[in-house]
Formats: structure tokens, C-alpha cells, sequence
């Protein structure tokens, strides 16, 4: 990797801005942004991937990330998430694409193992790229779902409107304008029951906690990884794995996605997957609802990132 003359230092952290690779998206400047401790003291690297909300190579979760690890000796390189061509969600494959780039970057740049951490989505993404190669010596992932997007969204709507007291019969309204629109989505049919459905929701209360588009766009929608079915990808991890879940989780249904890591695990073999709950936090690491700083991160979820990296270096 060639490093910019735009390096700096703060604290004990090199901070690096690296020209373009195949790995980094194609909006922003298009550089990777590495923090690593001086190279005398790197054992190892690891790349952050995105949640579905943050694309950009520069966000609380990753800055705290390096602040956590680079102490440990990791380098800690991210990067902006390449944009949709149609606007929506980049598939995972492509992720997982980019993040075996990243790995295979970052090892030539340090000479040690790499990596994956991801969060919410880029969990998905970081355990497909982990099930296609070795290369990817261990994975971190906060709120990782076991289920498919599709089935993810279902329960976090419904989580929404149950947490925000609605009743048995909204939150059925909720979910068949939901699988109306799924219908359209999967087999291109339904269009009349879908914009029915979508019409009636969107004069209720609930509507905006539902993420339900107030009617259906023309034409072909698309959502590649709707019914992406997560269970065989992770029987193909056989590297250390730590899962971090929120004790309030309320995105996906992590009693579940604990539980299919646990059978996966079983049918590769893989020995090494801890599975940690934080107290007092949600989908998000922090000891708010939302998160606005690396201040906010819960110091719980510090000392689990810090445990269990000591232990792999």
C-alpha cells in the first residue's frame, strides 16, 4: 500500500489515508483510512464493515474500534462502502468482495493475519467473505442476524410498533402490508393488494415505525438479498468468531441468530465462537437509544472487545 503524504498521529495512533484499491467504494475521495500503532508493535490488522445506515469509512462504531484495538497492536483499516447502482442496498457478495480486497491489502501492508469486523449488515458481509477464504484469520460481529433480511425487517417492525404499545391487530395490519409488499418484491405480482395495503397504512399511527414506502414506486423493485439465508454461509466459518448482541436488542431476533451460529458451529466444527450479551444496550453498542459519539459506547462492550482480542493476538 502506498501511504499519502497526509499522515498524522493522535495519541499513540498513525493515522494513514491510503490511495485507492479495488476495495473501497467509488464515492468520497475513494481512500481507505488506516489506524495502526507503530509497525515494530502490529500482530495483527482487522477491516470494519458497515451497518446499512453508515457507508462512510469514518464513524463512531469504527473510530472507537481503532481507539479499543490499535492499543492491542491491531491496525484498524476502513473504507466508504461502494454506492448501489439502483440506490438500494449493495448485495453482500459485493461486500464480501471488497472486504477480501481489503484483507489481502492490509496483510501486505502489515505482514500479519487480518480480519473482519462487522456490524448489523456488514456482519452478513464480513461471514460471507469469511466462509470463501481462509485469508480472513477471525471475525468480530455486533448484532449479527441469523435470519434473512426479509424476515429481519419483519421482526424489527413489529419490535418497533410492540415497543411502542400498539396492539395485537396493528401490528397484524403492519405485517400483512409488509408480505404484500414482499409479494411484489419476490414474484413481481400482488400489485393491487400491495398498493391496497400500503394505501390503508399509511393513514395510521404506526406508519412511520413500519419502514413501509407510503406507495409502490413504478416499475421493477429490487431487493437481491431479501431471502439471503444465512445458516449455510456460517457453517462454512471455521475461524474464531466472536458475536456481540445487545441485552435490549431490537433489530433482529438474537435469541435466534445465537441459536443458528450454535448449530452452524456444530456442523463445521468450528470450536471457537464465543457469544457475548451487553448489558444495557440495543442494536447499537451504546447506553442511549441512538448513537452520537464514541463517548456514548457502552464500557461494557469495550472490555469485551478488549478481552477477546488479547486472547487472539
Amino acid at each position: 500500500m502506498q501511504q499519502s503524504p497526509q499522515d498524522s498521529h493522535r495519541g499513540n495512533i498513525r493515522v494513514m489515508s491510503l490511495r485507492e484499491f479495488e476495495i473501497v467504494g467509488r464515492q468520497g475521495d475513494g481512500r481507505g483510512l488506516l489506524r495502526m500503532p507503530d509497525r515494530e508493535q502490529v500482530t495483527g490488522g482487522i477491516v470494519a464493515l458497515h451497518g446499512a445506515r453508515l457507508p462512510s469509512r469514518e464513524q463512531p462504531l469504527f473510530e472507537h474500534l481503532a481507539d479499543t484495538l490499535v492499543p492491542l497492536g491491531f491496525a484498524v483499516l476502513s473504507y466508504d462502502r461502494r454506492p448501489s447502482p439502483d440506490g438500494g442496498d449493495v448485495p453482500f457478495d459485493a461486500q464480501a468482495d471488497d472486504a477480501l480486497a481489503a484483507v489481502t491489502a492490509l496483510r501486505a501492508e502489515i505482514g500479519a493475519p487480518v480480519g473482519l469486523f462487522g456490524f448489523s449488515q456488514g456482519a452478513w458481509a464480513a461471514a460471507v467473505a469469511a466462509a470463501r477464504s481462509d485469508d480472513v484469520a477471525f471475525l468480530a460481529l455486533v448484532g449479527c442476524s441469523g435470519v434473512s433480511p426479509a424476515v429481519q425487517m419483519r421482526y424489527y417492525t413489529d419490535e418497533q410498533l410492540r415497543r411502542g404499545g400498539y396492539n395485537d391487530a396493528d401490528r397484524a395490519e403492519q405485517l400483512a402490508a409488509r408480505l404484500a409488499l414482499e409479494q411484489v418484491v419476490r414474484y413481481g405480482t400482488g400489485r393491487e393488494d400491495a398498493t391496497a395495503a400500503l394505501s390503508a397504512a399509511r393513514t395510521k399511527p404506526w406508519f412511520d415505525l413500519a419502514y413501509l414506502p407510503a406507495s409502490l414506486p413504478s416499475g421493477e423493485i429490487s431487493w437481491p438479498d431479501m431471502d439471503f439465508d444465512p445458516a449455510p454461509i456460517y457453517a462454512r466459518v471455521t475461524c474464531p468468531v466472536l458475536l456481540i448482541y445487545g441485552e435490549d436488542e431490537d433489530c433482529i431476533p438474537a435469541g435466534a441468530s445465537e441459536d443458528v451460529w450454535r448449530r452452524a458451529a456444530e456442523v463445521s466444527g468450528n470450536a471457537d465462537l464465543t457469544i457475548v450479551d451487553v448489558p444495557g444496550c440495543g442494536h447499537f453498542p451504546s447506553r442511549s437509544s441512538t448513537a452520537t459519539g464514541r463517548a456514548d459506547i457502552s464500557p461494557a462492550y469495550s472490555d469485551i472487545l478488549t478481552e477477546w482480542f488479547l486472547g487472539i493476538r
